[in-house]
């Protein structure tokens, strides 16, 4: 294997932290919006329990959180969609090339999702209220776009790099 390849596959210990780190971030949401419904159900059905008004927009943000960081993971995994039904007549170069240019694509749009995404947030969000928590900022709702776009960079860079690698390295050499 060249020696550019182990010097830069010492990093992949930080990518599967950062995996590890948004798994984490996801379950947490998961278990925060099912107590949140809980509560909203709870509350609609049992008199003695509040039901406050606050529930659905929460539900609503902690799961678009979800969504984009849950993407995000399904990159660094290989699960996301694409097309396979010519994968087989293609050359094995070929479809490695077609996969690099996949990757560039979605690198792009996960550039545009942090800068764009950002700017919604600042712009847009910091000006805005929750209407049944006017508290807290509307940024919270824009946030996980540009979040999710630093995580799909990294994890595009990644996988950029591995598809570079199996053009040079043949799989029994790592």
């Amino acid at each position: 294997m060249p020696v550019i390849f182990q010097k830069l596959d010492k990093i992949k210990p930080v990518y599967d932290f950062v995996d590890k780190v948004v798994l984490f971030i996801c379950k947490l949401l998961l278990i925060a919006d099912i107590l949140v419904v809980t509560l909203q159900v709870s509350g609609r059905y049992i008199p003695f329990i509040p039901d406050p008004a606050w529930t659905e927009q929460v539900v609503l943000t902690l799961m678009s959180y979800m969504a984009v960081l849950s993407a995000a993971l399904a990159i660094r995994r290989g699960n996301h969609i694409r097309m396979t039904a010519f994968d087989r007549y293609l050359p094995k170069t070929l479809l490695k090339i077609l996969d690099i240019l996949s990757d560039v694509g979605v690198l792009a749009l996960a550039v545009i999702m942090m800068v764009y995404g950002w700017t919604y947030a600042v712009e847009i969000g910091g000006k805005g209220f929750y209407e049944t928590m006017p508290w807290l900022s509307r940024f919270w709702m824009y946030f996980p776009v540009s979040l999710a776009g630093v995580a799909m960079i990294l994890f595009e860079i990644e996988a950029i790099y591995n598809h570079v690698k199996s053009l040079f390295v043949k799989g029994g050499e790592e």
